[in-house]
């Protein structure tokens, strides 16, 4: 079994930032592509940002240049800086993880969500 929790989610100002962590747990042997991903109220969840065990990042179009994804290996963890932050990033965020679980089982793992709100 594996577990992914989000934190650093809140309420910022538009222009302002902020930093998600999500911390990976459980029986992981090996953790592939890390990714986050967004939905808004009343839209599909999308891809934000994803990251391979490579270290190759892929970003929505919507937020290049503004966000950046990394990962620490030895603390199965995964980031999402957010700068210049829009109204329109304003979502619950999702943090998903391949992993290779200790008995050889590979598959994607979602975390439970941190609301991201940019308002003024």
């Amino acid at each position: 079994q594996v577990q992914l929790v989000e934190s650093g989610g809140g309420l910022v100002q538009p222009g302002g930032s902020l930093r998600l962590s999500c911390a990976a747990s459980g029986s992981i042997f090996s953790i592939y592509a890390m990714g986050w991903y967004r939905q808004a109220p009343g839209k599909e969840r999308e891809l934000v940002a994803t990251v391979s065990s490579g270290g190759t990042t892929n970003y929505a179009d919507s937020v290049k240049g503004r966000f950046t994804i990394s990962r620490d290996n030895a603390k199965n963890t995964v980031y999402l800086q957010m700068n210049s932050l829009k109204s329109e990033d304003t979502a619950a965020y999702y943090c998903k993880a391949n992993v290779l679980t200790i008995t050889m089982k590979r598959g994607d793992y979602w975390g439970q969500g941190t609301q991201v709100t940019v308002s003024s």
